[in-house]
């Protein structure tokens, strides 16, 4: 059965299935629904035995998930066309003697093409790979060394992500030179001095279309418009703008480009790699194997993955402006109900030039990790997910000049296309309570409140 005669809407597709309503004991286990936290709610848990213990904190029912930087729900209808290809479609798509290879071939094929289509890309310049982080080392590490007789030289900036700024920094270990742009303080590169620092033997630009801690979108078009210039590969690691910002390869000038199933509602292990064909850009594979792919990544390429990833941005494509426009009214209700009862926030990143479902804001006076401890209700995070085990300050934050206590008082908020009003409130209600708590023991903010320049003190060393 075709995708496109699957993909029902959402309401109707679970109104279809019998899904419980929120206020069932069913519908409680499974949502995140703010309902799941008020003091009813909080009895029935107890005594339906739903409540849960995290880290010594009892709350009824799961958190709410305010996280969709660092990944998303799979969507049902996304669930429903990987299915078939666990259960009786089994087939490897590499087998070519039989049916079952041919259809989950086929079925792969036609996921490709819908990938494709979503970037405005020919089907054959995608590969299949286990995620954008695969993506970004095949990207930046395979175009270098395909070329590293005469392009020694890569750019990037302060602000990518690790995988990135990891992999730069393996190439210098092997003699290459790479220079990382600062970026301004509104998170966005400064587009003349990248123009300025190309060189004749830069191989590669790598710039982050949406940033994944502060959600900022990088002027694409115009630094495509600067590498097709200068001859330059224009690389971008397009994980979190997939289905949420309009891409089109060619107007974007973009010459290779990471994704990734997990960031738009489809399964984790699965991502793709674009690679332009005309002008064809080539690289060293990163991986030997069978030949997969056409030698760009050897392994068994995951049918069901792969199809439930065709799905996602088959439902992107038509849901994208819709979902946007949701992010947008969301995101404003989230600001504007702990703004208006808290003061001394600052939002990091440019609000003109952002993704609606990423916000990060800094809270003054409090520290970020007991603000974090204190909001077991609400599933957020202090930055990347890749980074957020480090106890140092956002590397992406400090690159913006935020000062070093502020950037430890930072939480990123990440909406998404299941994120309901009322999970928004909660997380308003819980937050406020929490900052003000935080707030209400802190001398720094009882002397800063007082008039006091904490900048001009003295602090005692003992």
């Amino acid at each position: 059965m075709a995708l496109s005669r699957r993909l029902l809407p959402l309401p109707l597709l679970l109104l279809r299935r019998g899904v419980p309503s929120v206020s069932s004991p069913a519908a409680r286990a499974l949502s995140t629904a703010a309902v799941t936290t008020t003091a009813d709610a909080a009895a029935a848990a107890e005594e339906d035995g739903e409540a849960v213990t995290i880290k010594g904190v009892r709350i009824s029912g799961r958190p709410l998930y305010l996280d969709m930087q660092a990944t998303t729900p799979v969507d049902p209808r996304v669930l429903d066309a990987m299915l078939p290809f666990y259960l009786s479609r089994y087939g490897n798509p590499h087998s070519r003697t039989h049916l079952y290879g041919w259809e989950s071939d086929a079925a792969v094929e036609e996921a490709r093409a819908r990938v494709a289509a979503l970037v405005g890309a020919d089907p054959r310049e995608i590969f299949f790979t286990s995620g954008a982080t695969e993506c970004n080392n095949i990207a930046v590490k395979g175009v270098m060394r395909f070329y590293r007789d005469r392009r020694r030289h890569v750019i990037t900036t302060q602000t990518e992500h690790k995988c990135v700024l990891d992999s730069c920094r393996y190439l210098q270990q092997e003699g290459f030179e790479v220079t990382y742009l600062p970026v301004r303080p509104d998170g966005l590169v400064d587009v003349a001095q990248l123009a300025d620092a190309i060189r004749p033997d830069t191989g590669l630009v790598s710039v982050m279309a949406v940033n994944n801690e502060i959600g900022v979108v990088q002027p694409l078009e115009e630094i495509g418009r600067i590498c097709r210039e200068k001859g330059v590969p224009f690389h971008t690691d397009a994980a979190q703008a997939l289905g949420k910002i309009p891409i089109d390869v060619n107007q974007m000038g973009i010459g290779l480009m990471s994704l990734s199933a997990h960031k738009i509602y489809g399964p984790k292990g699965v991502g793709a790699l674009y690679l332009r064909r005309r002008p064809r850009i080539r690289v060293e594979p990163q991986m030997s194997g069978g030949g997969q792919e056409r030698g760009i990544r050897s392994g068994t390429v995951p049918t069901p993955l792969v199809v439930g990833f065709g799905a996602a941005c088959e439902i992107a494509a038509k849901e994208m402006d819709y979902d946007h426009r949701r992010a947008v009214v969301l995101q404003q209700r989230l600001l504007d109900g702990i703004r208006g009862q808290v003061d001394d926030i600052v939002i990091n990143g440019s609000m003109e030039h952002r993704y609606p479902g990423n916000l990060n804001l800094s809270f003054a006076y409090v520290e970020g990790e007991s603000l974090l401890m204190g909001l077991k209700e609400v599933a957020v995070s202090s930055g990347s997910a890749c980074t957020s085990a480090s106890l140092e300050p956002s590397y992406v934050l400090r690159a913006l000049g935020v000062e070093e206590d502020m950037a430890h008082t930072s939480i990123r908020f990440g909406i998404g296309r299941f994120t309901t009003e009322e999970e928004v409130d909660r997380a308003i209600e819980l937050t406020v309570h929490q900052v003000k708590k935080l707030r209400d023991m802190s001398p720094l903010y009882e002397m800063a409140k007082a008039g006091i320049d904490l900048k001009s003190i003295e602090w005692a060393q003992h």
